[in-house]
Order: structure tokens, then sequence, then C-alpha cells
């Protein structure tokens, strides 16, 4: 993420009471490789110049204009003309009027910040209030700063220290752990080094190496794809149907054989080369199971990095290093103890008994997650393969055989016979049954919240008898002015009735003086279905969606291809987008710097911020807060 510049704007000096004059001091940092415009230079040129707005206040008033203090000059190519910048830090001075008392100070700076590195610039509003007191020491100014981009809003993280990114990075690298692609993982990791250390030095040391190798190939590719790919590269792994297919291939894969169907070995000879060459062929294998986890899971753990990458696209290289450092730290980590742990299952049967119902236990849930990766491929390109009745149908049965074999119903190939039933296993059971019975009401309807970011949307399921029912048998009136495009294959949940494209939402706004609320969505966005169970199933917001907004949402995975003649050349990396979604993605990078999904933005009909953006957050009451500030501030302009 871009960090804008830090700015301290006070009074060079104390105002005392009766004075006729004071000066106002703007002073700010830069981040590295960006600079600011001043304000003395033509300003026909075309970079946007810093100006100062003071709020109306009739006892203080500018005197003269806006002082850059010490700036550089430099001719620009671009502009075919002389500008005058800041860079790393820069001072501006705005000498004032005081002609009577002054209870306080407020005001905006309007600039812009570019970077010759990305060829980017950014425009940035500065809101302050320097609060006049009496006291002790009377007319001491207090500064309050509410920093606020036109482009980007203030993250709360941008404000953190690198050490803090590092401590976010680590615990997303935790939580990456329980996604669908990554925990599945665990019993992989169990496999491939049973029996691999012939003694506990030899353990340790290929753990390590292995965990090693996770770290190293998360930082060095994650940094090299956001120098080489940008941020876009992690949604296409994320959302292509060849990563995709690929993966559900993998799982069914190695599902069949948790499942016992056959042993996963290397070839004979080949092990007996890799023994006879010792540490070197150990050290090869170790490393393409590293690599073999980090290109399974960042299917899931691609929006975590693409916001980490996303820095690096910016012109920052220390941070985004740092990131991914601590990410995989955490994320290794546990494998690296895993690793570990076979030793002391070489000590266990290897066939039959419980470590076999373990295994076939973990291959009845890599079943069940399999289909979860053809989904998003299914979703995307609109193939109708796996609806959501079809993937719960599925889920159902495998689930249900899964309860049968913990009771002991049923066996198969390397299982003992079960002469009793442990506590345990009964409790296992019991909640695999108890997992079943929740999901059965899904075929007609129910919205199964604790599930809905990883099942198809609802609308997807072709017999909805919950909303049958709530509706009467009668479906929801069109209260639209036009119909909107791309309705044929894309849809709102709920019965919310808006657009898929941002120009005609931004008119239709305009015609219905509405603001417009964008939601940056995508098919394979976990978060995002989650969302919309949890948050906009809420009668409140599903409300004051229906009938306070336009609501618009940009698909950013979407891969349907537009006609040539709306293709275009992005600024941002100088490729040709030629897909609805490729331009959505475009679109949240360029105007708001942001590229995670969910991401929610809400305009005015000058298409600029009315509050602070919002990203993923189950708070119905925060979210509620949300579209009841922006809604405010649209009715106060």
């Amino acid at each position: 993420m871009i960090s804008p510049p830090k700015w301290d704007i006070s009074l060079a000096d104390p105002l005392e009471e009766g004075q006729e004059e004071a000066e106002l001091v703007l002073k700010l940092s830069i981040p590295a490789g960006w600079y600011v415009y001043t304000n003395d230079f033509d300003p026909d040129l075309g970079p946007l110049l810093t100006v100062l707005k003071l709020d109306q206040d009739e006892n203080l008033k500018p005197k003269g204009d806006l002082l850059a203090v010490n700036h550089k000059t430099k001719y620009d190519e671009i502009w075919e003309g002389d500008v005058n910048y800041f860079e790393k830090e820069g001072e501006f001075r705005q000498a004032l009027q005081v002609s009577g008392p002054v209870a306080r100070i407020r005001g905006t700076v309007e600039y812009q910040m570019c970077s010759d590195v990305t060829n980017q610039c950014i425009s940035y509003d500065e809101d302050f209030e320097i609060i006049l007191s009496s006291g002790p020491e009377p007319f001491v100014s207090v500064q309050e700063e509410d920093q606020r981009s036109s482009l980007l809003p203030e993250d709360e993280e941008e404000k953190q220290s690198l050490l803090g990114f590092m401590l976010v990075a680590f615990l997303a690298g935790l939580a990456a752990l329980l996604t669908p692609c990554v925990f599945p993982m665990i019993p992989m990791t169990v496999t491939f080094f049973t029996g691999r250390g012939k003694s506990k030095i030899a353990s340790i040391r290929n753990a390590f190496i292995y965990g090693l190798s996770i770290i190293g190939i998360y930082t060095i590719a994650g940094t090299a794809v956001a120098a080489v790919q940008g941020p876009e590269f992690a949604n296409w792994l994320s959302t292509h149907w060849i990563p995709n297919v690929f993966f559900t291939l993998v799982f069914v894969f190695f599902a069949f054989a948790f499942l016992g169907m056959f042993e996963i070995n290397l070839p004979t000879g080949f092990v007996n080369k890799i023994d006879a060459k010792a540490d070197k062929g150990g050290m090869m294998g170790i490393f393409f199971m590293a690599f073999t986890l980090v290109l399974v899971s960042f299917s899931c753990t691609g929006p975590i990095v693409g916001s980490i990458l996303i820095s690096s696209a910016g012109g920052e290289l220390v941070k985004p290093i740092a990131g991914m450092f601590a990410f995989s730290l955490a994320f290794a980590l546990p494998f690296t103890l895993f690793a570990i742990f076979p030793e002391w299952l070489n000590s266990l049967p290897k066939s039959g008994g419980w470590l076999n119902s373990v295994k076939v236990v973990l291959g009845f849930l890599e079943l069940a997650l399999a289909i979860k990766f053809l989904s998003i491929a299914d979703q995307v390109y609109h193939w109708g393969i796996l609806d959501r009745e079809i993937y719960l149908a599925i889920w159902i049965v495998i689930f249900t055989l899964m309860g049968l074999y913990l009771l002991g119903k049923l066996r198969l190939k390397h299982d003992t016979p079960l002469e009793y039933l442990g506590v345990p296993r009964l409790m296992l059971a019991i909640a695999t049954f108890v997992f079943v019975v929740y999901l059965i009401p899904g075929m007609w309807g129910a919205p199964l919240k604790a599930l809905s970011g990883y099942l198809p949307p609802m609308s997807s399921h072709d017999f909805d008898l919950v909303s049958y029912a709530r509706e009467g048998g009668k479906s929801e009136a069109n209260t639209l002015d036009e119909v909107p495009k791309y309705a044929d294959f894309l849809h709102f949940p709920h019965g919310i009735q808006g657009y898929f494209d941002y120009d005609q939402a931004l008119a239709a706004a305009k015609r219905q003086n509405k603001p417009l609320f964008i939601d940056f969505t995508g098919h394979g966005c976990v978060n995002c279905r989650e969302m919309e169970a949890r948050v906009w199933s809420d009668p409140a917001v599903l409300r004051r969606l229906k009938e306070d907004f336009v609501v618009v949402a940009l698909y950013i995975d979407e891969r349907y291809e537009l006609p040539e003649s709306q293709w275009y050349t992005s600024g941002y990396d100088g490729k040709v987008k030629k897909t609805i979604g490729k331009q959505n993605a475009d679109f949240q990078i360029t105007r708001f710097n942001n590229n995670a999904q969910p991401y929610y933005v809400i305009l005015g009909h000058d298409e600029a911020p009315l509050v602070k953006p919002r990203a993923y957050d189950t708070s119905i009451a925060r979210f509620i807060a949300f579209l009841d500030e922006a809604k405010e501030a649209f009715l106060s302009r």
C-alpha cells in the first residue's frame, strides 16, 4: 500500500492576544521515490499545484500567496516545461492577517504526489485543525490531523511502523493455515516426511530445510511477481480455470491415496540414487515439496499476498519484502514442526489402526475441499457444472460416508476390524452427522451462513424454497429504469437490483439523485460471499442498499471478453485490458490503489468518496454506520 506524505501543520509562533499577523507552517515528509508539486509554476502545464484552502473566518484571512520554501526545479518532458517540486521533505508557509479573536484554524491542503518509477500520480486532501485555547499560556496551538486522499482513503495500516506491518503479515500467515487449500496440505507433509529421516538430527535438518525453502520461495517469488507481473497475477492464479482445475486434480489424487487406492512413493531407483548421493538429492526433494506447497496454497493466500505485493508496485521495496518474509515465516513454522513430527509416527502402525483411520478421514476432507477449486472456475467461466444444490449434494454424500466410516459401518482397503468405538471417534462421528443435518436445508435455499464463503452464491440455486415462501411465490418487481448490462450472467444476492457496469450505474445514480455504492467483488472471493450472507442479509442493511443507493457490483475476476472497441491499454501496467474483470481490477487499482476484495466505496456524483471505504468486516452495526454516514454526507452536499 502506498503511504501518503505525513504533514506537520502548526503556527510558527504562539498567537498572542491582540496580535495582527501570524504565519502558518506546513511541513511534509514524502515517501521515497515520490515527489510533490509546489504551487509556484505555470498552472497551464498540467500537474495539479498545491493549494491551501482555509475555512471561512471573518477574523482570519490569508495574506499573500502560499510560499514554497527551498523547492527544487526540473524540466519535465511529459509536461514540456519547468516544474517546481519537493522530494523527501518540503515546507510551505502562509502569512495570515488576524483582525480579532480566533478560536481555531481549519483548512485543507490539496496536492498531488507523483513517481517517475511507477509513472503514477495520486491526488490527496489533507484536512487540518489548529485549536487555539486559553490557559496558563494563552493561544497555544494544538493540531488535529485528519489525513485522507481523494483517490486512496486512509488505511489504518498506513500509520503502522515496519515492525507493526510485519506483525500483521505474520498473523495473516497464521490465518492462512486455516484456508481450505492450505490445511489439507498438512497430511501431505506428514506422509512425505515419514521415514525420510534416518536419525533425529537428520529429521530436524530436513524440517529446517523445508521451512527455509518455504520462506525463501514466498519471499523471492512474491517480490519478483510484484515487480514483473503486478498484483493481478495473484488474481489470475486464484481464479483462472487452469490452476483451479489443476488444484482440483491434485487434491483428488491425494484424496484417493489417503483413502487407500494407492501409496505415494518415489520410484525405488530414484530413492536409491538419492540415498547414494546423500544430502544433495534429499535437499532437492524437500525443496520440491516446499515449492508444491507454495504453489497450491497461493490460490487461497493470493488475496492476502496481493495486498503486500501492491506495496512494491507503488515504488516501495523494503516493506513488501519484510511483509512477505513475516507472512512466510508464520506460514512455514507449523509445517516445519509437522516435518519433525513424522519420526514419532514411525513407531506407530503404518497400516490399519488409528493412523490409517486418520488418513482416511483426511482423504474424505480433501475430496470435499477439492470441488471448491472446481467451483471457483465454474463460477468465473459460467460453466454451470456446480450449482449450489449440486455442490451441497456432493458434500452431503461425502460427509455422510465419512460419518458411517467413523462408526465402523464402512471399511476400506487397509482398515482393520473395529472391535469397539472409542469416545473421541464417537464424538467426531456425531459432529460429522450434525454437519450433514446442517447442510440438508441448504438444498431448499437455507442460507447456511457459517459456510457462505465456501459455497456457490445463492443466485446459482435453482429451487430456493426459502425465498419463494418469503416473497409469497412472487418475484420482486424490477424497479430499474433500464436493463443492466451483463445481467444475463451476473447477479446480486437477496433480491438487490443494481448494475454491473460503472458508467451505467453512475448515470443511474445521477438520474435518481442517489449516492453510488460500489462493490468490488469476485466469483472466487470467499470473504465477499460471507459479507453478503452475514451482513447484507440483515433487514436494516438490505433496506438501505435497496432504497438509499444505486448499487454496482464490479467483478474483478469476470472473464467475459468485451468488444475490441472497448479495449484499452492501462496506464498502470501498460497492458491491454480486454475483459470485464481486467478493466474492473485496473479501475480499482488506479482509482483507489487497492486490489483486495471485498472493497466497498460510496461515491457522490462528482465521483469522489463520500466516506472512507470499507473492506471485509462482518460487524452489521459498523456497516450500517458506514451506509448512514455516506448518505448523510451526500445529502449535505
